[in-house]
């Protein structure tokens, strides 16, 4: 935001200074991420820079441990990259393996919490509901809570229950994770919704779905989504409810980095990493174009 033309000196100082400040704690925030992307690319097997890749020595970097997220695990890695040699990555590779298994699993996580988090938001945004901020508490307290808590109870939970070691209790562990995210995404949209809209809808005979379908899901579809953003995030990142609830072949991308850093200490986790910081940031940027968006459909200035 640019200071007025009328701004004294000690207002423009102050401007100058805070941006300094705000530009130090991004940097504080983001310097981990700066340190992985490098090493990712060391040639050699440690997590420190080396004398050649300070240097910008070319052959201090390399692009091994990348190729290795491909051919760990396979039956014949080293024979020639043909179709047979891509099936047996496909069918074979661990990282690729625990990839597709995050895919899925976040995929029907977000979409059972983007359905039930949309109903709970629609629910908790009508006045007349009852003990909406109570109801909204025990909603949102996965977020809250932490998150070992929630592992341990939904582990003895899912044990009785016969969910534990099922790809069906993760999906819903992680359900039950992503569900906060959506309530507060899309409750947030609906702050500045005109009821008088639907009010209107029902006046010339519409029915309650055709309203919502019509109506509402458009103009709160942009926080809907951002919301099972944030939840396929979590889904995606999320490593100790696996840890608790998943059975040991079950594994997703941060749990075979996990296992990776226990048992063999391997740069290529410093290659999943990259990968997943250019993925979280690739969806970060959709969901500020749909909050802009979503901002413009209500009347808004984007900021």
């Amino acid at each position: 935001m640019a200071l007025p033309k009328h701004a004294s000196l000690l207002e423009r100082i102050w401007h100058k200074t805070y941006l300094v400040i705000c530009g130090l704690i991004f940097l504080f925030l983001i310097s981990p991420i700066l340190i992985v992307i490098p090493l990712s690319f060391n040639a050699e097997p440690y997590f420190t820079f080396t004398e050649k890749m300070l240097s910008f020595d070319p052959t201090g970097f390399s692009t091994r441990w990348y190729d290795l997220l491909l051919t760990f695990g396979m039956t014949e890695p080293d024979a020639p990259r043909d179709g047979s040699w891509w099936a047996d990555a496909w069918a074979n590779s661990n990282w690729i393996g625990a990839a597709k298994n995050s895919v899925i699993i976040g995929f029907f996580s977000t979409l059972l919490a983007t359905v039930l988090g949309t109903l709970a938001a629609l629910g908790l945004s009508r006045p007349e509901m009852p003990f909406r901020r109570a109801i909204m508490a025990i909603l949102i307290s996965p977020m809250i809570v932490p998150i070992i808590i929630t592992a341990t109870g939904l582990f003895f939970f899912y044990s009785k229950t016969g969910l534990a070691n099922s790809y069906l209790g993760i999906i819903m562990a992680h359900a039950t994770l992503g569900i906060p995210f959506v309530i507060i995404t899309v409750t947030a949209t609906l702050v500045g919704f005109d009821h008088s809209l639907t009010r209107a809808a029902a006046n010339l005979g519409a029915t309650p779905t055709k309203t919502f379908f019509t109506i509402i899901m458009p103009l709160i579809l942009p926080g809907v989504i951002s919301g099972a953003l944030f939840a396929f995030v979590t889904s995606f990142d999320e490593v100790v409810v696996v840890l608790f609830v998943a059975a040991h072949d079950q594994q997703t991308i941060p749990r075979q980095m996990w296992n990776g850093i226990r048992e063999q200490i391997s740069p290529a986790i410093l290659s999943v990493a990259t990968i997943l910081v250019i993925i979280s940031i690739a969806l970060l940027t959709t969901v500020e174009v749909l909050r802009r968006r979503g901002e413009r459909l209500r009347g808004i200035s984007p900021q």
